[in-house]
């Protein structure tokens, strides 16, 4: 089985997964390779997403042989492909009818309305919609891109549930458990982390922190990220008077992330429908956290099983983020079932060596000819 996964650049949240891939291909006696189309941005360099080309013997980078790039694509047993809109790199594989297995985050973040679009509903038919009956498949990166593609018509029967798989590293839950900051006698410690920007509200951990204090909570709220909104989020600190409670960290790399996710209590993501799906909530509930979480993130409805694994609240509910959390300040118990919770999925089903075994198995069985496999909850349960 010789495998490609075209798009736009590697990153630490597709490495894990990416890893086992190979390690299959390999095994089988095929290849594995990890196309990227582009250089990664500047700010995800800051912030230390480039540490992991260090380790990785598949990438190759399109720009510097396309000729020979594009060839491997065309004669790929299977290729995945996400990450870029440039339906180039795939162009040759829909017109031949070989298996192609899209990787996709929604198509309509700012809205559905949007499919009405005359133009835009053309484009997806010439991108989507045609190709129902053909060997294209659909990895659903978020639990809104199948209701997305439904609009217009595209996949039928052939969306999967997908999404991104960070590592997943594997704790003793008592350790984990133990090492925890209210554990230590030092107050419920909260955790929020991404880039300082206008969709993932930095600021609502902010107003959260203002309501805990005003009722007597003892807590610490520790940011981490840069970015435009973060001067801003600084002031609305200082005005509500909560600078002796919140740390901001600035920018960490990703490794510096998860260290402070094994420590803290109860970890906060606060993204709107702009955030396709959010590896953080993979991260935190892979390190024991109890995770509160906006529904409107991709992954918040397919990793969180609602008081079983952690909450989520309705977007823009700030009344339901503040009783989540109030829950979890008040009780210990809840705080570690909730995280013991999210640990065991991460660990057992939403993982990237699940992920990996169980799309290879598709797509050995989509190219004999053979029905696909099919999964009852996780990655590739229908979507």
């Amino acid at each position: 089985m010789n495998i490609v996964f075209v798009s736009n650049y590697f990153n630490h949240h597709q490495q894990s997964m990416s890893d086992r891939l190979y390690a299959l291909c390999q095994e089988a006696g095929g290849s594995y390779t990890f196309m990227q189309t582009e250089a990664m941005e500047e700010e995800r360099v800051r912030m230390g997403w480039g540490e992991v080309f260090r380790n990785a013997p598949y990438l190759a980078n399109y720009w510097e042989k396309p000729e020979v790039c594009q060839q491997q694509i065309d004669e790929a047993d299977a290729v995945i492909f996400g990450g870029t809109d440039e339906e180039c790199y795939i162009q040759n594989r829909l017109k031949t009818g070989k298996p192609v297995w899209r990787y996709s985050e929604r198509l309509y973040k700012n809205g559905r309305y949007k499919f009405i679009s005359p133009r835009g509903l053309r484009k997806k038919f010439l991108d989507h919609t045609r190709y129902g009956r053909s060997r294209v498949y659909l990895l659903c990166a978020g639990a809104y891109v199948a209701g997305d593609y439904r609009l217009v018509l595209a996949y039928p029967g052939k969306k999967f549930r997908f999404g991104y798989f960070p590592a997943c590293k594997q704790y003793e839950w008592e350790t984990l458990w133990d090492g925890k900051t209210s554990r230590c006698g030092a107050g419920v410690s909260l955790f929020w982390a991404a880039r300082m920007i206008d969709w993932k509200h930095p600021e609502v951990p902010i107003k959260l922190a203002g309501a805990l204090k005003e009722a007597g909570y003892a807590f610490t709220l520790t940011m981490a990220g840069g970015g435009v909104m973060e001067e801003t989020t600084r002031a609305y600190a200082k005005e509500l008077q909560v600078e002796d409670r919140v740390v901001f960290l600035g920018n960490q790399n990703p490794d510096k992330v998860r260290t402070y996710m094994e420590k803290c209590d109860i970890y906060l993501t606060t993204s709107d429908y702009g955030e396709g799906w959010g590896a953080v909530i993979n991260e935190a509930m892979n390190s024991g956290c109890a995770v509160v979480a906006n529904k409107a993130m991709g992954a918040a409805p397919y990793l969180i099983e609602q008081g079983c694994n952690g909450f989520y609240y309705r977007n823009g509910h700030f009344e339901e983020l503040l009783k989540y959390v109030e829950q979890l300040m008040k009780d210990a118990d809840l705080r570690e079932r909730l995280g013991r919770a999210a640990y065991e999925s991460v660990r057992d089903n939403w993982n990237a060596d699940v992920a990996a075994e169980r799309l290879f198995a598709c797509m050995c069985a989509e190219l004999k000819g053979e029905k696909l496999p099919e999964f009852a909850t996780g990655p590739l349960s229908k979507a």
